[in-house]
């Protein structure tokens, strides 16, 4: 569509342009089509029947690729930009023109229900996996929608629950990937979410959508509300709001119209609102024209490896793994035969197959090699004990137990928080009766949000984490249990010792629809760093069956960044992959700063045995940034900066130090500045310093060089009520002048 035809329209016309037709897609309105946005992000989610965003009503057959939960742990961009682009040739081949994905908010708290469509506690791995994913649906023509903006870390009281929060944890953890992503990927639309920010509706939120997403970003797409998070659509335009999703009839367009002849809303919100529609058909149109094969086969074999990538071995005594074939295995747990594989809510999808664990384990030790039994049921029915002691005798029969456990769909889903992270008794009292009997026990784990192990993990020599997996999660969980895949996933969040070691234990999910944000920057390992907690399994965390050595580390800085490099080698004896992790260290800072903080990683390639590959990671200038409350602006200090190359947060390998020249970081002089401040300032402190008592020649005293210690934190308004003023001081705070840098 045209510009010219877009000003051809009535006000009528262009206010309906800003609110859906029905459930999923957009009014056809003069030259500019009709959309169709579904759910993702996991799977297109295309209902041709009955609507519905709870995942109720049926869905097209679609692969189900591992949720972000498990993909995300895989730490691989080019692995998501590629089940980015086969998720948008499923949606391409199902008609639909805007994928609801990806979900990027940050796992603030294990307790979260939908972490499970989020991809981790750390804002670095969520940019930069996030932003793989967008380019690699939006390289098929397909629109993403980047959600939920922002601060949408609980579920209860969702729909008007505000997030207080301070700046600099909104914008150095919460904000952080959503500004990357807009700015290196360019998704087509942004999700407003439903929750308020510091009181203010992220939907009617001025600031968020207009003066932060598209004035400081320069997002140039639309930006749609989640689906019935908006409360007043006039306020909502107003904001910046675009599109209001679902359709809800004729009453809200007509407000809006109502709203321009009143004068009490601009006639430039509402075409700047229809322009971004109308913008994005145009988007779509070009991306209608690519023709697109869809070959599911092929992407069932993606999931699977997508799937196998993702795993992560969190322990391995003894090289229990990987298994030979031809081991007799007692395959134990319900979720064995009934995978859990994906989360509940919204982005439920309707897998095209759905690969058995115990089938795939079968295939590849052998049948008659393989015993099973349920152990234990999700919902309750069933005689437990009879359940339990059929699982002890099987794995008593069998060489090892591979025993699968978990969370049900109706023990976490979107829509509601957990209220811990306990793994169910009955399984608890099965690992423990297994273990009685079968010392060689392998534990599968299928979850969404954050399970405590420490339990299992004190008597369990072998632990895979596969998360949620996706339709093919059982083909990949029996290629890494025989070896075919050598696990290379690492963990995205932290698993804690208890919930109470959580940082944002005591405000959660919050009270009296308010949630505080009490733990500041200090999100996930930031704060379990910082208060030398003992965990589970760090962040970062994952083992292998090969070993890798990292030497030769080289770190040098420019006016644009640090560049970090670095030789992995595979000292081992089978072909594996690394993931290089690098953790920055300020020292000596001004503000509070987290132990360490991530800032870039890689994997490597596919090394054999006895190969060496050196590994480059950018660090940007901007990520070595924190945000100073004092200027409103993002601010590098000037300093020494450690620079650490390891395989968790907690197994740092190899370091250096590298001189970063900072920004000058003065801000303006008030009469609220503290005399200290002042006295900073070259202009301001030569002016002030006839003000200040001269001390004696020697020994100073409390009136004389130790002033600045004593008087130093009190505003000049103050000093000044005491006499302590001068007509240069005056002249000087009366001038609008700003601070340098």
């Amino acid at each position: 569509m045209t510009e010219p035809a877009l000003s051809e329209l009535s006000l009528e016309d262009r206010a309906a342009l800003g609110s859906g037709a029905d459930f999923w897609t957009t009014k056809a309105i003069g030259a500019v089509p009709s959309l169709v946005l579904t759910d993702g992000p996991h799977g297109v989610r295309r209902q041709t029947g009955a609507t519905d965003h709870l995942g109720l009503a049926g869905s097209e057959p679609a692969t189900c690729f591992p949720p972000a939960v498990g993909l995300g742990q895989s730490w691989d961009p080019d692995l998501v930009h590629r089940v980015g682009e086969a998720l948008g040739r499923e949606a391409r081949a199902l008609r639909v023109d805007v994928l609801l994905g990806p979900g990027v908010n940050i796992k603030r708290d294990p307790r979260c229900g939908r972490n499970f469509e989020y991809l981790s506690e750390d804002p670095v791995v969520t940019g930069v996996l996030g932003a793989a994913w967008v380019a690699g649906v939006q390289s098929v023509g397909v629109g993403t929608s980047l959600k939920h903006f922002a601060l949408n870390n609980a579920e209860t009281d969702r729909m008007r629950s505000s997030s207080d929060i301070d700046p600099r944890p909104m914008h150095e953890i919460y904000l952080r990937a959503f500004a990357h992503i807009v700015r290196t990927a360019r998704p087509w639309t942004v999700m407003c979410s439903y929750n308020r920010i510091n009181g203010v509706y992220a939907a009617e939120n001025h600031w968020l959508l207009t003066e932060l997403l598209r004035g400081t970003w320069g997002f140039d797409g639309a930006v749609v509300s989640d689906w019935g998070a908006v409360r007043d659509r006039v306020a909502a335009v107003r904001a910046g709001l675009d599109l209001e999703m679902p359709g809800t009839g004729t009453a809200a367009d007509a407000e809006v119209v109502a709203a321009v002849r009143a004068g009490a809303l601009s006639q430039d919100a509402v075409d700047r609102a229809a322009s971004a529609v109308a913008g994005l058909a145009r988007r779509v149109h070009a991306g209608r024209e690519n023709a697109v094969g869809v070959d599911l086969d092929a992407h069932h074999r993606l999931a699977r490896e997508a799937a196998a990538r993702s795993i992560v071995l969190l322990k391995n005594d003894a090289e229990l793994l990987p298994l030979t074939p031809g081991t007799s295995i007692a395959v134990l747990g319900a979720f064995a035969q009934s995978p859990r594989y994906q989360g509940g809510g919204s982005s439920h999808v309707n897998p095209t197959r759905v690969d058995i664990p115990v089938d795939e384990i079968r295939s590849q030790a052998g049948t008659e090699a393989v015993a099973f039994a349920p152990g234990f049921t999700t919902d309750g029915s069933g005689d437990a004990t009879a359940l339990r002691d059929e699982a002890v005798r099987a794995a008593a029969d069998a060489e090892v137990a591979v025993l699968f456990l978990g969370l049900g769909d109706d023990q976490e889903s979107e829509g509601f928080d957990r209220e811990h992270i306990e793994i169910p008794s009955d399984q608890q009292e099965l690992v423990s009766a297994v273990m009685q009997v079968q010392p060689r026990t392998v534990v599968v784990l299928a979850h969404g949000g954050v399970l405590r192990l420490a339990p299992i993990a004190e008597v369990v020599p072998a632990i895979l984490d596969g998360a949620l997996l996706g339709q093919a999660g059982g083909g990949a969980i029996a290629d890494v249990l025989f070896g075919a895949v050598n696990p290379s996933g690492r963990l995205t969040e932290t698993v804690p010792v208890r919930l109470q070691d959580c940082p944002s234990y005591l405000d959660f999910p919050g009270e009296n629809s308010h949630v505080r944000y009490g733990e500041g920057i200090h999100v996930g390992y930031r704060g379990y760093d910082a208060r030398g907690s003992d965990v589970t399994f760090p962040f970062g965390h994952g083992l292998s069956y090969t070993d890798f050595d990292h030497t030769d580390l080289s770190v040098t800085a420019d006016e644009t960044g640090v560049d970090v490099e670095i030789t992995v080698t595979n000292t081992g004896d089978r072909a594996g992959r690394e993931v290089v992790q690098v953790y920055v260290t300020t020292t000596d800072s001004r503000v509070t700063r987290p132990p360490r903080e991530l800032k870039g990683f890689a994997t490597t390639s596919l090394l054999e045995p006895g190969v060496s590959e050196r590994v480059s990671i950018r660090i940007d200038r901007s990520d070595l940034a924190y945000w100073d409350v004092r200027r409103d602006d993002w601010t590098v200090e000037d300093g020494d900066y450690g620079v650490a190359v390891g395989a968790s947060s907690r197994d740092l390998r190899v370091t250096d130090t590298v001189h970063i020249v900072g920004d000058d970081d003065a801000v303006p002089i008030t009469w609220q500045s503290t005399l200290a401040e002042a006295l900073a300032d070259p202009v301001i402190g030569k002016a002030i310093a006839g003000m200040l008592p001269a001390g004696p020649s020697e020994g100073g005293s409390a009136m004389g060089t130790d002033l600045v210690t004593i008087m130093g934190s009190m505003p000049l308004d103050r000093l000044k009520r005491f006499g302590m003023a001068s007509d240069a001081l005056d002249d000087l705070l009366a001038t609008d002048r700003p601070g340098r840098g």
